[in-house]
């Protein structure tokens, strides 16, 4: 992993989450479906309102038409490094409650807590996923043959790191920038009365 990408923080943060990056450049070498489980254990073990585990995930590995179907949903600004990824997964969000049907309004909340165990234990295991927002909602949603009841939220590439050389741009220089975040008084607020 590039030193450059390890997040610089002012507070001491656990390491696993410092090296924790979004990469667009992936290798050729395969995730081993059991190693897919084990990231796939990690989101099951997220918190979630009631224990109703809002969350589900499609996914396709490189090969496979699926994997095709899902790369074909992505906005043109993903497509073209998301192709090379071993594995495209689609998270979703059950808008549901099991037991009684009324909405569940803690389930993108959820599934987000899904996701980052996810992505921690993917990490741990020296594999890099990519979250991404821009793909076609509708165009997923008939893919997967999705109900109502079921929202598509993100699509993750999944894979092992590659060099950043093999990207074109905007992709490579993104790829080699330190990254950056807000400080904390941008988005925290003492409420002490």
């Amino acid at each position: 992993m590039s030193h450059i990408k390890i997040a610089n923080t002012k507070h001491d943060v656990l390491d696993l989450i410092k090296n924790r990056w979004s990469p667009r450049s992936f290798s050729d070498q395969i995730i081993p479906e059991k190693d897919l489980h084990t990231m796939l254990e990690a989101a099951g073990w997220a918190a979630s309102a009631n224990n109703e585990q809002p969350w589900q995930y499609f996914y396709a590995s490189k090969n496979h038409n699926g994997f095709a179907e899902i790369a074909d949903s992505l906005l043109p600004g993903n497509k073209p490094w998301a192709q090379h990824a071993d594995v495209l997964l689609v998270a979703v969000a059950r808008k549901t409650y099991e037991a009684n049907q009324k909405e569940n309004s803690s389930a993108l909340h959820d599934l987000g807590m899904a996701n980052a165990h996810l992505l921690l234990q993917a990490s741990v295991m020296g594999i890099y996923g990519h979250m991404m927002g821009g793909f076609d909602k509708a165009k997923i949603v008939k893919t997967l043959g999705l109900t109502e009841n079921q929202e598509p939220v993100i699509v993750i590439a999944l894979g092992y790191l590659d060099e950043a050389d093999k990207l074109e741009e905007p992709y490579k220089s993104r790829e080699i920038t330190p990254r950056v975040r807000k400080p904390l008084s941008d988005f925290v607020f003492t409420h002490n009365n």
